[in-house]
């Protein structure tokens, strides 16, 4: 199964460590957000690996090579400009294949069991999304899980939500049909929840977007005081 990491963003609420640095760069602990990722997929068993770039991406390249010191195989799906979520996924569809694969944001932080993935999207289902508890700085939530672990939007107040954490299963059916080569994944997924082809979990464990330096700042400290 291949692993999409998503490293195309700007990162614009990182500056001004991003002026000069593409996001996945940035380290914590001693080690870049986007090694953090490759470390704990190849751990899972993950080994053929998709990385999208654009904003700074040849310091991605250079940094990371084609992974074999990680004991991984990286793929590279060069954007000349950030075509968001799901366009910079439809470019690089020749390189993850037929078969459903897994997304990653290059910038989170989490002790997900990443392994799991592997027989999570159910058949018939085109996306599975991993969701997480609210954090304080998105409150409002993305999704609502309903009790056969299908997705569904918030349409009214009242209604437990979850944040989506980043992580993802995707089948390449999801994307069937968009000749746009700029296109966000929420459009997408709307669609699959109207099939009811959209599942989920809730991981209640470590989850950290890194979108801040004061965030990243945190993260660096809780990693260095780590025994």
């Amino acid at each position: 199964m291949k692993v999409m990491l998503l490293a195309a963003g700007k990162g614009t609420r990182m500056l001004p460590l991003t002026a000069t640095t593409p996001k996945p760069l940035l380290k914590a602990g001693g080690r870049s957000l986007i090694e953090h990722q490759i470390v704990k997929l190849q751990a899972a068993g993950f080994t053929e690996l998709v990385i999208n770039h654009a904003w700074l991406g040849q310091q991605i390249e250079q940094a990371l090579g084609d992974g074999s010191r990680y004991g991984v195989q990286i793929h590279w799906s060069r954007e000349d400009e950030p075509l968001e979520t799901a366009g910079g996924i439809i470019q690089a569809l020749p390189l993850l294949g037929s078969e459903p694969f897994v997304v990653v944001n290059a910038d989170i932080w989490t002790d997900f069991p990443f392994a799991t993935l592997r027989t999570a999207l159910p058949a018939g289902g085109q996306a599975h999304l991993v969701l997480v508890p609210n954090p304080e700085h998105h409150t409002r939530g993305d999704f609502v899980l309903n009790t056969d672990a299908q997705l569904e939007l918030p349409l009214h107040n009242g209604v437990q939500t979850f944040t989506y954490s980043g992580i993802a299963v995707y089948d390449p059916a999801l994307f069937a049909g968009v000749s746009e080569r700029l296109y966000p994944l929420l459009p997408l997924l709307k669609k699959a929840i109207a099939a009811n082809t959209a599942s989920g979990q809730v991981h209640r464990g470590a989850w950290l977007d890194v979108g801040t330096p004061q965030r990243l700042q945190e993260l660096d400290k809780q990693l260095m005081d780590k025994p």
